[in-house]
């Protein structure tokens, strides 16, 4: 894997300037790429999210315009290498004037979970077959108040936090990164058809 490890640095995220920046599918899978691999240049983002480098190039530029990304001090000189200065981030306290913002965001990420399931099932017959044995898609229609929805949520963060790759000392030589998402949201639709 070879990634520098990184302090944990996770901050809220409220600027509805940077919610607006962030809003992109793009910018996060590099934003994402750069906290887990370490630096890499714009030609190297653009490898890893199938862009092109002079687009990739200016979602730098849009990322690092709000210290979201910086350039690396490991460039020889001909190279322009970025790094993440985050390793994640949350948007618990947006104001709800710019909540349209903060659900921009969240939007841009789920479609980008969908982007990124897609292209695995297109060539999950490629994948190690150690990994395809492993890998897994769970749904689960459960009965919760807020506050158990709450309680999980914060214990499956407690479980998976220690593996975060840009923040992780230990990993075992056959690591790869691993995409996970959860999503845990009241089904509207079955209340109204009560």
């Amino acid at each position: 894997m070879g990634a520098v490890v990184m302090q944990e640095r996770r901050p809220n995220l409220t600027d509805p300037a940077v919610l607006d920046a962030l809003a992109h599918p793009l910018r996060l899978d590099v934003l994402t790429f750069l906290g887990s691999e370490g630096p890499a240049t714009a030609s190297q983002c653009a490898r890893a999210v199938g862009d092109t480098p002079s687009n990739c190039s200016y979602h730098l530029r849009v990322l690092a315009s709000h210290g979201l990304v910086e350039p690396d001090a490991s460039g020889d000189g001909r190279s322009r290498p970025w790094r993440a200065t985050i390793t994640g981030f949350t948007t618990d306290a947006v104001d709800p004037a710019d909540a349209a913002g903060a659900q921009e965001l969240v939007a841009a990420s789920v479609e980008l979970d969908h982007h990124l399931t897609r292209e695995y099932l297109r060539g999950r017959d490629q994948v190690p077959e150690p990994w395809r044995e492993v890998d897994a898609h769970a749904a689960y229609g459960l009965a919760l108040s807020p506050s158990e929805l709450t309680d999980i949520v914060r214990r499956i963060d407690d479980v998976v936090r220690p593996y975060i790759q840009a923040t992780r000392q230990d990993p075992p030589d056959d690591a790869e990164h691993v995409h996970l998402t959860i999503n845990a949201f009241p089904r509207i639709a079955f209340r109204r058809a009560r």
